[in-house]
């Protein structure tokens, strides 16, 4: 009779699912997916999803979009939970969002949270402003990850986490509670430092406000504040630093016109905070007084298109939009405005040819790949859309555009089904 071999214990457990007897809760917002699809990827995995910490709970994943905190500033209640169990003893790990990717194998483009964005893809995933990831990127707060011809792009967490801790800021959250939080945070993981720096300088641009004979005034959005009957205006400080109170006081050449000896760069960056605080005709004066100075300046050019644009002169954006690539001709935001222009103006074939000049600069781009599969659908050459539209879904699922894309590619499927039915 022949002798059955006994099964080893590493053979027993190559065959068994990576969430095999686990329990899993996720904590905070995910980048890759929603929490629904995640508990769907642990029960495929053989684990048990559940939604809050217990017991029973053997691993917590924390999202990475942004940070796992609460509105009050505090870290996730299933985070504090979890830690005051695994302080009694119960066996919780916790990870990151990543690793738990890593884990089951969905590390492909699909659900990477580590891939890199556009401004403008950025706009559509977290609903900001180009402008303000612009001012981010200004004040220090993000970095791109890498530059190709002026195009920045940049980790979706970074932007995430900013957001998280602007939007907190803004509720009225203490910048100390944050701080604390984040170092609360950082028993678990070790990856603070950036998220402290950007809180010091949000705290800081949050925070100060200036003053002159008419009361307060936001200079982030030049805006007055009300200043209700209080003789000072507290600044809060972060941990280890000298609290700050009281006003700044306008000094007497702030009150005065603007001197004309103002170097090209001063008058840009003056455009740049009218821009931001939505005073476009401010903004057009500062950056038309910058090229004065320096007319072979694309990003002044840019600038003013933009400025252009919010003050509803379309024509004088577009015309702005040329100069900025007559100065750089691989300056592919600008090609990708100029099509967006064209295209609103009427003239979706001028649209295609900016649009085709930008992916010869830069054939990866995915934003111009979207957006010519979207031109091309509005002349109703689907086929030819099809390419762009997949090739726009191997560098983002998760957006909306994301989204719009797989419901194009969708609707073609079926329109070729009913065809042949």
């Amino acid at each position: 009779m022949e002798e059955i071999e006994e099964e080893q214990p590493d053979q027993l457990l190559q065959g068994s699912p990576a969430l095999q007897g686990e329990r899993v809760v996720f904590t905070g917002t995910l980048a890759s997916m929603t929490h629904q699809k995640a508990w769907e990827f642990v029960e495929q995995h053989g684990g048990q999803a559940a939604q809050h910490v217990s017991r029973q709970t053997t691993l917590l994943v924390v999202g990475e979009e942004g940070w796992p905190l609460e509105a009050d500033g505090s870290p996730s209640v299933n985070l504090s939970q979890a830690q005051e169990l695994i302080h009694e003893g119960v066996a919780i790990q916790i990870i990151k969002e990543s690793d738990w990717l890593s884990l089951i194998e969905l590390r492909d483009p699909g659900v990477n949270v580590d891939q890199l964005y556009t401004p403008a893809m950025l706009t559509q995933m977290l609903d900001l402003p180009v402008s303000t990831i612009r001012r981010w990127e200004r004040q220090g707060l993000i970095k791109p990850v890498r530059k190709i011809f002026r195009l920045p792009y940049f980790s979706f967490q970074e932007v995430a986490s900013v957001r998280r801790l602007s939007q907190l800021l803004e509720s009225g959250v203490h910048p100390r509670d944050l701080e604390n939080s984040l170092q609360h945070l950082g028993k678990f993981f070790n990856e603070i430092d950036a998220p402290l720096s950007q809180l010091t300088l949000l705290s800081q641009d949050a925070q100060l406000l200036l003053k002159d004979e008419h009361g307060l005034i936001d200079p982030r959005r030049g805006q007055r504040v009300f200043d209700f009957g209080t003789e000072e205006t507290a600044v809060p400080e972060l941990a280890d630093e000298e609290s700050f109170e009281g006003t700044i006081e306008f000094t007497e050449h702030l009150k005065t016109d603007e001197p004309e000896d103002r170097s090209s760069d001063e008058w840009f960056q003056e455009g740049c905070q009218f821009l931001d605080a939505g005073d476009a005709k401010s903004a057009i004066e500062a950056f038309r007084l910058a090229l004065l100075g320096q007319p072979d300046m694309p990003e002044g050019h840019l600038h003013l298109a933009e400025a252009l644009y919010l003050d509803g002169n379309t024509e004088g954006a577009l015309e702005r939009y040329y100069a900025a690539v007559e100065w750089d001709h691989d300056y592919i935001e600008a090609w990708t405005q100029l099509g967006c222009l064209h295209n609103e103006l009427g003239d979706p074939k001028a649209a295609l040819h900016a649009f085709e000049i930008a992916l010869q600069v830069h054939p990866d781009y995915p934003d111009a790949h979207l957006h010519i599969a979207e031109v091309l659908h509005q002349l109703n050459r689907v086929e030819e859309a099809i390419p762009h539209w997949k090739v726009y879904l191997e560098f983002d699922e998760m957006g909306p555009w994301a989204e719009l894309a797989r419901q194009r590619l969708d609707e073609f499927e079926d329109d070729q089904l009913e065809q042949f039915s």
